[in-house]
């Protein structure tokens, strides 16, 4: 039995590897397609639409030049964070790579203008929770603790859709 729970740990840990950021714990680009690929088929099947949010964080690059590569992780995982507490465990949040993020918000309204209001609100709630201030604590020398108060706001392109409209590579260009 020892052989098979180690060899479960490391398949799971490839499972892992393969569909998930290692920083962030959120689903990566291949695990967001595959999340994709299902909305569309939902929203075929309903007529609800769903919408994809690129995020890019605007004021990241200062944080890794001023206090360093472990300072801009840290608030990665705090962006991702933040990020999952604004929309439903329905939704996906995949990291895009570097400082931009992806949030698939499935199942919106039949109706498009409902649609798009819903989809607006979501995205005003998380740029208001992107944009509170962040509160990172740095290890400095002899193991002593400072905390850095760093403002990162966050641009966000929303696009809604359903499945028949387009194809996922359209829509993430879009």
């Amino acid at each position: 039995t020892e052989d098979i729970t180690e060899r479960k740990k490391a398949e799971e840990q490839i499972h892992n590897l393969a569909f998930f950021d290692p920083l962030t714990k959120l689903p990566n680009r291949r695990l967001l397609n595959d999340r994709l690929i299902q909305v569309m088929a939902a929203s075929k099947r309903s007529g609800c639409y769903a919408a994809l949010m690129l995020l890019d964080l605007d004021n990241f690059k200062p944080v890794n030049d001023m206090h360093g590569h472990n300072a801009g992780d840290m608030l990665l995982v705090e962006v991702a964070d933040r990020l999952k507490r604004c929309v439903r465990e329905t939704d996906t949040i995949a990291r895009f790579g570097g400082d931009e993020f992806v949030v698939l918000v499935s199942e919106l309204d039949t109706g498009k203008a409902h649609s798009m209001a819903q989809a607006g609100t979501v995205a005003e709630k998380i740029r208001a929770t992107l944009a509170k201030p962040y509160f990172l604590r740095l290890k400095q020398e002899a193991n002593a603790e400072t905390t850095v108060e760093h403002h990162c706001t966050s641009s966000i392109g929303v696009v809604l859709f359903l499945a028949n409209d387009t194809t996922k590579e359209d829509m993430l260009k879009w």
